[in-house]
């Protein structure tokens, strides 16, 4: 009896903390979002990172003036963290099976925490602190959607149904694929829809994994052995 209270209780962590993550970060893109009004920020134009420089400040052709940078830059410290932890929360995942989750939820929260201690100014660049931003950016990209893969890949371990086991896996090509033609985007100096691009790495993976949380809390489908 003892035993499967605190298999549910874990269960329910694990579940809270994945779909806390999410929330995390897109309340606090939300918030910062909203208090950016002269002129108004834009979620296809804009880098998510702008957010997080409260300026003003100039790159790659954006002005950038964040009254909240303080949120966003706190919210992209947390969210990862807490993603972390709710991967090292899941029941079912012993030997290469974790590792294969804890490495990419690693990737991610050391990436949230970079993009949080070094905002993506104009000025970061010329100081060189603007290369802690970039290499936490792509830490960030890369880890979410390769963690969404795996737990795709391991759905019927961590508790996930074989139908959401394929969505994450989508989720996660989407994201990837989303990367490279944002990257492409900047470094050809188009800027074309960049911030919608940027979306698309990184709002996927977040809708996604909040999902997959609520069905773990819930405990739609119980784990097995076997992957």
């Amino acid at each position: 009896m003892t035993s499967d209270i605190n298999a549910l209780s874990q269960r329910r962590s694990a579940g809270a903390l994945l779909v806390g993550g999410p929330m995390i970060f897109l309340l606090a893109e939300f918030i910062a979002a909203a208090a950016w009004t002269d002129p108004p920020y834009s979620y296809t134009y804009h880098f998510i990172s702008d957010l997080g420089v409260h300026g003003p400040s100039t790159l790659f052709g954006q002005y950038m003036y964040s009254p909240l940078a303080w949120v966003m830059n706190t919210g992209f410290f947390l969210f990862g963290l807490t993603i972390l932890a709710g991967v090292a929360a899941l029941r079912g995942l012993r030997g290469r099976h974790r590792w294969a989750a804890l490495v990419p939820a690693t990737l991610l929260a050391a990436g949230g925490v970079l993009l949080g201690l070094f905002p993506g100014s104009g000025e970061a660049m010329n100081d060189g602190t603007g290369d802690f931003h970039l290499l936490g950016a792509l830490a960030g990209f890369i880890g979410a959607n390769v963690l969404a893969i795996a737990l795709g890949s391991m759905h019927r371990r961590v508790g996930l149904s074989p139908k959401f086991g394929r969505t994450l896996v989508t989720v996660g090509v989407i994201g990837l694929v989303s990367m490279v033609a944002y990257f492409a985007d900047v470094i050809s100096g188009a800027n074309v829809l960049v911030g919608l691009l940027e979306r698309g790495a990184v709002h996927p993976f977040l809708l996604g994994l909040t999902c997959a949380g609520v069905s773990i809390w819930q405990g739609w489908s119980r784990p097995s052995a076997t992957s």
